[in-house]
């Protein structure tokens, strides 16, 4: 079959400007190479190591804004495009969330754990990041807390969280990251 692309950002969520950010391209398949667009202008391609593309951006600015998405080329024919990924610039003014997880971080297959991201201000909206994920999850805003119920290994990794008010469009800094480890 077909091969298909994921692409994901590392660490995930928005950048402050002048902050860091890696967007992976990842494919099953290994012998081909990656074009990364942004907005649909093709972007130089990423420096690569077998089934996996890393296009680096450092020092952000509002130019980084937009949408990228990654096409996978063997012998010049494209075979898989990824979903778009969207890359959000903002400046940081909220105080820093903290994510805690609830029973712990080693979990056995099939528990129910709770995520809590805590932030100060009470109008925010928070997001849970999975590193390898291009969806975040948006936390209930009453309680900041995100339920996965009957976790399975595919849960397991690295979760991070970031909190905004949307009014005005102020974002925090991304959390703490916690690594779930399901057995």
């Amino acid at each position: 079959g077909a091969p298909t692309i994921s692409i994901f950002l590392k660490p995930p969520g928005v950048i402050a400007p002048g902050g860091s950010t890696t967007i992976c391209c990842i494919c099953q398949h290994s012998y081909g190479s990656f074009v990364l667009y942004k907005g649909g202008r093709r972007l130089h391609s990423p420096e690569q190591r077998g089934s996996r593309a890393e296009f680096s951006i450092s020092n952000a600015t509002y130019e980084d804004r937009g949408t990228y998405s990654c096409h996978y080329l063997e012998g010049g024919t494209v075979l898989a495009r990824s979903q778009e990924l969207e890359v959000s610039v903002e400046e940081f003014r909220l105080p820093r969330p903290n994510l805690s997880v609830l029973p712990g971080h080693k979990v056995t297959a099939g528990a129910d754990v709770m995520f809590h991201c805590t932030s100060i201000h009470p109008s925010t909206g928070c997001f849970l990041y999975l590193e390898g994920q291009i969806r975040a999850q948006l936390l209930s805003r009453e309680r900041g807390d995100y339920s996965l119920c009957h976790v399975q290994k595919g849960d397991s990794g690295r979760y991070s969280c970031q909190c905004y008010i949307s009014a005005s469009r102020e974002w925090s800094a991304v959390s703490n990251t916690l690594d779930l480890v399901v057995r």
